[in-house]
């Protein structure tokens, strides 16, 4: 099974959205074989805690105008590890210590990475 076309939009939405506050390490991982539940996930890293938030809170603002609604979202009190749940698409937003720490990449290594097109965060 592969991630239906629409999840691969949100994921680059959200990535943009990401990219845009200045996300680091943007994966987004095609996890529709093991997970009946959703499509992709997008993961993101932010230097710090008001980063992390700030990152989350443009991806659902972005998302929400283009009609995708956050069905669950968790994390924000802390600003560690934000979790965002369109159904389709599941947005993990970390902290980069909390990154390295839980290591999803890992978790996940057998699932195929999604290509990303978003701006150089120098250009």
């Amino acid at each position: 099974m592969t991630a239906s076309t629409h999840s691969l939009d949100l994921a680059q939405l959200a990535a943009t959205a990401a990219d845009s506050k200045s996300a680091i390490d943007l994966v987004a991982l095609d996890v529709s074989g093991p997970l009946p539940l959703t499509d992709v996930f997008l993961l993101a890293s932010g230097r710090n805690e008001r980063n992390v938030v700030a990152i989350a809170e443009e991806i659902s603002d972005r998302l929400g105008e283009a009609g995708s609604k956050v069905i669950r979202r968790e994390g924000f009190s802390e600003g560690r590890w934000i979790l965002l749940d369109f159904g389709d698409l599941v947005v993990h937003v970390f902290h980069e210590e909390d990154r390295m720490y839980y290591s999803l990449e890992r978790l996940w290594k057998d699932c195929p990475v999604v290509p990303l097109s978003v701006a150089a965060a120098d250009a």
